[in-house]
Parts: structure tokens; sequence; C-alpha cells
């Protein structure tokens, strides 16, 4: 993983920040160089996770540089071929159904869009209420979709949100080693 350039992208699942900055960290100490990029609530809300400037300042010291959190900053993405692996974690519904639909209305789906003109592998750490609900025929879309890798996930309280799911995001590591070489690191899903 030394030097693989990786643009690591949030979106607005605000309680798994903590454990996506971890794995960004670990990424980090693997010598891989990371460009943080935030979608619009990733980038300006402030929710009991902490406030937007707080979670935006820690990714970006972790990543030693300013993010990316606009349109019009995520888009050459592509044409510089900025990045050797994009990493979405968290990746909320939201964008799984703008990602599985083709819509590029925020920072980090434009970049996923302008990453895979390239062919580029995008990996995706799944962080959604509704993922055995709404959101599974996204997924579905998008694990048979080419060049889209995900992180293992599993159902995280199956008494209180039986049809939520989240990535396990100690597994980004061996998940983005895989990606790069085009495989899909297996089991999938965990128990």
């Amino acid at each position: 993983m030394q030097n693989i350039r990786i643009g690591y992208a949030v979106t607005g699942s605000f309680c798994t920040f903590a454990e996506s900055f971890k794995a960004a960290e670990r990424l980090v100490g693997e010598g891989c160089a990371l460009t943080p990029i935030f979608s619009f609530n990733a980038y300006n809300l402030s929710t009991r996770f902490g406030s937007a400037e707080e979670n935006r300042e820690r990714l970006e010291k972790i990543c030693r540089c300013k993010g990316i959190s606009t349109i019009e900053d995520a888009e050459p993405v592509g044409p510089r071929k900025m990045f050797d692996l994009l990493i979405v974690a968290p990746c909320t519904s939201n964008t799984l159904a703008k990602l599985a639909c083709g819509v590029n209305d925020t920072p980090v789906t434009m970049a996923v869009k302008s990453h895979l003109r390239n062919a580029g592998p995008v990996l995706i750490a799944v962080s959604t209420n509704d993922a055995l609900a709404a959101a599974a025929k996204n997924i579905g879309i998008l694990q048979n979709s080419r060049n889209y890798f995900f992180v293992p996930y599993r159902q995280d309280d199956i008494f209180k949100k039986p049809m939520s799911m989240v990535a396990d995001f100690s597994l980004i590591s061996p998940a983005a080693e895989a990606a790069l070489r085009g495989e899909q690191i297996q089991p999938m899903v965990r128990g």
C-alpha cells in the first residue's frame, strides 16, 4: 500500500465517523497518500457526533491536506488521474442510490463518477439503516457493477434495527488491497 493515492470520501453517516477516521489513520500509517472528499452533509452538518468543523479538521489532519468539498473541485479527479483508488467510508443509502442511478450532484458522487471514467476501483463501506429494505436494490446494483467493491458488512443491531447494515471499518485496508487487484474480499456479508 506504500504510495497508493486514495480519495477518501465521507458521507453523512455521522455515527460511523470515528471508525472511518481510524481506518484512514491506518491507511496513512501503511504509507498511503489520502485526500479527503466530503459530501455536502458531511462537510456542513454538526451532530451529536461532533461539529462539522471538528470532523473536517480531524480528517484533513489525518490526511495531511485540505479536502475536496465542491462539485467543481471533484470533477478533475478522473481527468487528472488523481487517485489509484477511491474509498467511500461511510457510504449512506442516499449516496448508494445516487451512485446506482448515475446521479452526480455532490462532491462525493462527482468524484466517483470522474474516477470511474478511467475504470478506477471504488471501494464502498456501507452504513445504512435500510440496507435490507429500500437500499438493498442499490447495493445489489453496485455489487453487480464493474469497478465497485465492498468492505465486508454486517447487521449492526438485529433487534433494534433489523434492516441496518454497517461495514467493518477494520477491514478497509485488506479490502482496499483486494480492490486494487480487481478482487472482492470475501466473505462480503459477515455475521
